[in-house]
């Protein structure tokens, strides 16, 4: 057994980074200024998008989307339950209504036929979010085409899904013929593929981007950026009542860093995934996860299913006795419907969202990270398969 704890999912952080954090440092302007406008063109040209903004987090990305949408009191958005709560707080910031949907049971992202089911019945539905759930990407192209057809906006939450591709798109660049308003938020919080510690990116075209950039800092107008600058003024104008949801140079340069490196961290990645797929893929009493043949998958998570009925042991108890050993894992995520205060806010019901429901309570995160070391991967695997043997139903044993 491990003697010391191995982290779910530690950031990657080398010499580099610090040097450029410290350079940034030294730079005399730490704030929002010229780090994090590069970052935005760097990203930008990245993913492929029209334009881009840094945030603080791609919970504020999603609110600026919603809000440069104009989508508020009265009006609907389509989304999933099985997401991380910041992606239906965001719609009630906004006094929206969040109507929540199912998943599909290979892929555990937003079920585009009930989708469709949802826009149809519920009066004032105003956008669709998609979120791409681990990495994966969400079946864009019926989502689309609902969107397409009803007129609304369609708001992707890839918190995890830096960088992955839908057919041969990456998630962040336009969707070919898709006419109707779309914006992606990204996330760089300290578990992501890319970090900047905390923070985020709103991608889309400009005539969207730009007013969710004055949203994003008190609502002031554009020239409040460089006012402490030689060639700005004291003077600004306040357009919006905004927020203060600016990424500050710090940040970007530790993000200008990391999108070097991405490619290597990404490729690390997937060393795992396979090291990990080798070793449960024959594992009757796991199920590993599945990547659709038109995707690529950004690999944030690595979600393991247990086939409960091959064991004699359940999800939480199978995360402790991982403790036990010293590796950590978690969980992604508690369905929204489960959580107090959207159950009782809205009356739901674990058996309106069954694929949801049976899902989440047989799945755990395994550690997932390019620090992680053959030495911590191997540890992983070890401890998986001996708690699987220890734990085998009677059926399993008998046959």
């Amino acid at each position: 057994m491990r003697s010391e704890f191995l982290p779910f999912s530690p950031p990657l952080i080398g010499e580099e980074d610090i040097a450029e954090v410290v350079r940034t440092l030294r730079s005399g302007w730490i704030t929002t200024g010229e780090r994090t406008h590069e970052f935005e063109e760097k990203f930008r040209d990245f993913v492929g998008a029209p334009d881009a903004l840094a945030v603080n987090s791609a919970t504020s990305a999603m609110h600026l989307a919603l809000a440069a949408l104009g989508i508020g009191d009265g009006d609907a958005v389509v989304t999933t339950t099985m997401t991380f709560a910041s992606t239906v707080h965001v719609i009630e910031h906004q006094r929206a209504r969040p109507v929540l949907v199912d998943v599909e049971p290979d892929t555990l992202n937003l079920d585009p036929d009930q989708v469709e089911d949802a826009v149809r019945r519920t009066p004032g539905v105003r956008a669709i979010v998609p979120v791409h759930l681990y990495g994966h990407p969400a079946d864009m192209n019926p989502i689309y085409d609902i969107a397409h057809r009803h007129g609304l906006a369609v708001i992707e939450d890839a918190a995890h899904a830096l960088p992955a591709w839908y057919h041969d798109r990456m998630i962040g660049a336009p969707a070919a013929g898709f006419d109707q308003p779309n914006l992606v938020a990204f996330s760089f919080y300290a578990t992501k593929n890319l970090t900047t510690g905390e923070g985020g990116m709103l991608t889309g075209p400009s005539e969207l981007v730009e007013p969710a950039r004055v949203w994003s800092l008190h609502g002031m107008s554009h020239d409040a950026y460089d006012r402490y600058t030689s060639n700005g003024s004291w003077k600004y104008d306040v357009v919006l009542p905004g927020f203060k949801y600016n990424m500050p140079d710090l940040q970007a340069a530790l993000g200008l860093q990391q999108l070097r490196h991405l490619d290597a961290m990404q490729r690390r990645r997937h060393e795992i995934v396979e090291r990990y797929d080798t070793a449960f893929g024959p594992v009757q009493e796991l199920e590993t996860p599945y990547e659709r043949p038109h995707v690529r998958s950004a690999w944030h998570i690595y979600l393991l299913r247990l086939r409960r009925e091959r064991l004699r042991i359940n999800r939480d108890a199978f995360i402790s006795e991982l403790k036990k050993r010293n590796i950590g894992a978690s969980v992604h995520f508690i369905p929204i419907h489960l959580h107090s205060y959207y159950r009782n806010r809205y009356g739901l019901r674990p058996e309106q969202f069954p694929v949801a429901q049976r899902e989440f309570e047989r799945m755990l995160s395994l550690p997932l990270s390019p620090a992680h070391s053959e030495e911590d991967i191997e540890d992983v695997i070890q401890a998986v398969t001996e708690i699987v043997q220890t734990n085998l139903s009677r059926m399993r044993t008998v046959a």
